[in-house]
């Protein structure tokens, strides 16, 4: 490693990969050094962000707060802030922090924002309404569990996310049926532990919020929308900023305070998915860390909201602005995912492209195959075909440009050749 940071005040950034560019931008305009550590397996990360490392003051590749330690001394840094760059990163973290004097969350409470059986088991303890659960660490388990809870159910990896891996279970048949399932995590981990929950029916909706000194400022709501009221395991179909008015929103919002408040979030931004059912609001599951997908580039681009900046300010012991006075949108803002619903195959043509680039109201468009490519079934947020980012003046014309979405863009998908592995 080099020396040639020795003496200068530097923020660590754990697992600095989708949104790394950003986070990397902030810190350099305070004036600090960026050192970066690669917690997932290395092969992980060079295969799916092969320009992670650019930016970096210095970087290594670690999953042990013993290691980052000794790796951050050889370099003869000051660290003034730790900040989980990836939701991947958020208990070690708040280890480091903790290990270095540094400003962080409730360490007692850190495998619970990360591990989602310890997220249910510190919310049943705190008395924040959850889904019945069990914990398994051998697949063969799923089936009594999901028998023992009720169908239908959920199986999901509890150190996963982008709903690789989980599963709508049915049936004691289907609970029964271990094969495809996935043996590593979203963050190309190996799994041990999968957590097996009730299917919640109800409403399903994100609160994005912002905390200092366990003062809590909810940025937005939105809503996961669905084509219909089947149940599923993959919510990401169309998604929209609530309106301030929506009969659901406030009590999301109130519902969410409490989550963060139970689970020991008290600064930094966090990212809550709950489901609004006829009996009152459930957890589903909270990530102390900033919202995925495209939407951070969203509040960019419609808000005076700088995410980035404002979560190294939690980090550097600074209230953030966005406490002070909420963020202002010039637009309500949406997503609408166009999936593979199956069969795999190859993808021949993308119909509507051009149009769609033209549309005002389109932002971004996300695309992860290119014709030619096998495109797999839709299951998690790493194989979702296009991503389209959009905004309009209020939700009847947001919703209008999602059904445009809708009627104008098409995946041609061929059957694959015995050649190509699908």
């Amino acid at each position: 490693m080099t020396t040639s940071l020795k003496g200068t005040r530097a923020v660590l950034l754990l697992d600095p990969v989708r949104n790394g560019a950003h986070f990397k931008s902030v810190t350099r305009r305070r004036g600090l050094a960026v050192v970066s550590v690669y917690t997932m397996p290395r092969q992980h990360v060079e295969s799916r962000w092969p320009d992670h490392a650019d930016g970096d003051d210095a970087g290594f590749y670690a999953d042990d707060a013993g290691q980052i330690l000794h790796g951050v001394e050889s370099l003869g840094v000051e660290l003034v802030a730790v900040v989980a760059a990836s939701e991947s990163a958020v208990h070690l973290a708040d280890v480091l922090a903790d290990k270095l004097g540094l400003t962080g969350n409730d360490l007692a409470l850190s495998p619970a924002r990360r591990n989602k059986a310890a997220m249910r088991a510190a919310a049943l303890d705190a008395g924040v309404r959850i889904p019945r659960f069990a914990l398994v660490e051998d697949p063969a388990g799923i089936a009594p569990a999901a028998a023992g809870i009720g169908f239908p159910a959920i199986a999901k990896h509890t150190t996963g996310g982008g709903s690789h891996g989980a599963r709508l279970l049915n049936s004691a048949e289907e609970a029964a049926d271990i094969s495809g399932l996935a043996r590593r995590d979203h963050f190309g981990r190996e799994v041990e532990e999968w957590l097996v929950e009730q299917y919640v029916r109800g409403r399903e909706l994100a609160v994005n919020c912002f905390s200092h000194d366990g003062e809590h400022q909810v940025i937005d709501v939105w809503e996961y929308r669905q084509p219909d009221d089947s149940d599923y395991a993959f919510p990401y179909w169309e998604l929209m900023q609530l309106a301030e008015d929506d009969p659901d929103r406030q009590r999301a919002a109130d519902f969410v305070g409490e989550v963060l408040t139970a689970l020991g979030v008290r600064l930094g931004p966090s990212h809550t998915e709950v489901k609004v059912a006829a009996d009152g609001v459930y957890l589903i599951e909270m990530g102390a860390r900033l919202p995925g997908g495209p939407l951070t580039e969203q509040w960019l681009a419609h808000s005076d909201l700088d995410p980035f900046e404002q979560t190294l300010d939690c980090y550097l012991g600074n209230r953030p602005a966005c406490l002070e006075t909420p963020p202002r949108f010039d637009a309500l803002i949406g997503s609408s995912v166009i999936r593979n619903e199956g069969p795999a195959g190859v993808l021949t043509e993308i119909r509507g492209m051009e149009e769609l680039l033209r549309k005002p109201g389109v932002d971004s468009v996300a695309s992860v195959y290119a014709p030619g490519d096998v495109v797999p079934v839709t299951d998690s947020t790493k194989t979702i075909p296009l991503f389209i980012s959009l905004a309009a003046p209020d939700r009847p014309a947001l919703l209008d440009l999602m059904a445009w979405v809708r009627r104008t863009v098409e995946l041609v998908i061929e059957p694959a050749t015995d050649s190509r592995d699908t």
